[in-house]
Parts: C-alpha cells; structure tokens; sequence
C-alpha cells in the first residue's frame, strides 16, 4: 500500500538529486501563501468542505514544514480563507505561538457592517497585515461607495489588500481601483492566470505586487515539471510587475491538489537558476518584506 508519507519521500527524494544542482538557491526563503485550520475542532471548518479529502485534513505549521522537505522555508504569510470573522483570531492566536508565521492576512469583506471595528480590533496585534477578496469582489466595490470608502479606509491605516484575480475583468477593474486609491497596497495572485488580458494595466502601479503561486499546471493528468513549460507565463509577469514586484507562494496546501510544494518550488527556483543572485533574493523574500512589511 502506497502511503501519501511514502508517496511525498519518493517525489522529494526523486527530485531533489537532480534538479537541486539546476534551481536557484535564495539566501532565503518566504512563502506568502499558506492557509492553516483545524478541521478537528468541535465546530469544523467552512473551508475546506469535507468532501475534499486531499485538504480536509489539520493543517498546522508543523505538517507545512514537513510538506516542504528537503527544501527549508525561513517564514510564512499565513491567509485565512474562513470568512467567519472570529477564524481571524484564531489564526492570530495560531501565529503567536508560531514563529514560522511573520504575518497574517484576514478575511473581512468591504461593505461588512463590522468592518472597521473589527480591523481596528484585529490591527492592534502585530501580525495583521490586512485583508484578502476574491476578484469578483472588485465590481462591487468600485460600484458601491461604503465598500469603496472601507478600501480606502484601509489604505490610510497601512494595510494590505490581496486580491484573488483569475479573469480579465479583474485586472481592468483592480486597475480602476488602484487609480481610485493610488495609497493602497495590493498583493495579486493567483499568478500566472491562463488569460492575462488587461494585466498590463498593471504595470505603472508601483504599490501593485503579483503573488507568483499558479504556475504548476496539470496537462492531461500529468504535471509537467520542466521550468520551460511555464516559461511564457512566468516571462509575462517578469515583464509586467518587473523583478522588485514578485513575490514567491505556494497556495499550500491547496497547491497538493495539483502537484506537492517540492514540484511547485523546483519549477519556479528552475525558472530563476542563472538569474542574479539579488533578483532570486527579491523573489523569494525580499520582495515580500516590502509587500507586507515583515520584519525579518
């Protein structure tokens, strides 16, 4: 019986050989996608739903790191997808008893009538960075002046906004908004998208970073893991958001539903071997301090 502990050592072990020699190697190492719950507890989750066997599972720090063998991460930001609002303080309260976590990104929507007041509560500890939505959100929020304020009302206390973009749409609408409140600090992912229509929207806005954490694709059952195959996709976002504005992810550990985080971290540290050493740094963590303003 082949066991995921044992399907996980023969992918590391089979991969690790020969493309450690090829990838880049970063002094560093800061991963901005990360999602920790515990679908243990008495009252479950919200997300994932059971049904999704491959994530319904505890995910701690603790199982991250040992996912993320042989390679070694320095730190996480870590994203709650619960839209319940307390699951905030939870993971907060995660992230104090883990130094693995340099910050947290929330879930609040715009337009939620505790919205201030709960930011305001949350933003008094110091992991909080800010809040995430999905691109569909950003419609709404342009046409909605309580949304629209709430955003602004966040650009003018410091903190993020992370936005899930997957359709042209969002591109022109993110860039709409970003005109709307130059101030504020946008964290875009999933990136690559299969279609980057309206992406070069993007490139003049230097408060605008691409959370590079869809790269890995699977192509007729199989995942294709030569960094060439993802050249195209990766190159774009090179020549958008520039080498200061991209920040590694892996999205675990919902990146296992389609490859392991050793597959996701060999193609794009393969993508970057021979690039200058300052510019692999700048991928892999320092870019993500400016992003998020981690202390590190």
């Amino acid at each position: 019986m082949v066991t995921e502990l044992s399907r996980r050592s023969f992918v590391t072990t089979s991969l690790a050989a020969p493309l450690l020699a090829a990838a880049a190697q970063a002094s560093r190492v800061i991963d901005v996608a990360t999602h920790f719950y515990d679908t243990a507890r008495p009252q479950g989750v919200p997300w994932p739903p059971p049904n999704m066997t491959v994530l319904y599972k505890p995910s701690f720090p603790s199982r991250y790191l040992e996912a993320v063998k042989p390679y070694r991460v320095d730190g996480v930001v870590a994203i709650e997808a619960s839209p319940w609002l307390e699951d905030n303080l939870w993971l907060l309260t995660l992230g104090d008893r883990e130094p693995l976590i340099r910050a947290v990104v929330g879930n609040v929507a715009p337009g939620h009538p505790d919205f201030r007041a709960a930011l305001e509560r949350f933003a008094k500890h110091p992991l909080f960075r800010g809040i995430r939505i999905g691109g569909p959100a950003l419609a709404g929020i342009l046409a909605d002046k309580q949304k629209s304020a709430d955003v602004a009302w966040l650009a003018e206390r410091g903190l993020s906004l992370d936005v899930l973009a997957s359709a042209p749409p969002h591109f022109e609408q993110l860039a709409a908004l970003v005109k709307q409140v130059p101030a504020l600090r946008v964290i875009v992912g999933h990136m690559p998208v299969d279609n980057s229509s309206g992406m070069a929207l993007l490139a003049g806005a230097p408060n605008v970073f691409a959370k590079v954490s869809g790269v890995v694709r699977k192509v007729n059952g199989a995942v294709p893991q030569d960094p060439a195959f993802y050249k195209r996709g990766l190159d774009e976002l090179w020549t958008v958001f520039g080498a200061e504005r991209l920040v590694f992810a892996s999205n675990w550990p919902t990146c296992d539903l389609i490859a392991l985080y050793p597959v996701v971290f060999e193609v794009v540290a393969g993508y970057l071997a021979g690039r200058p050493a300052a510019e692999v740094d700048g991928f892999f963590w320092r870019n993500a301090v400016r992003a998020y303003r981690l202390s590190v």
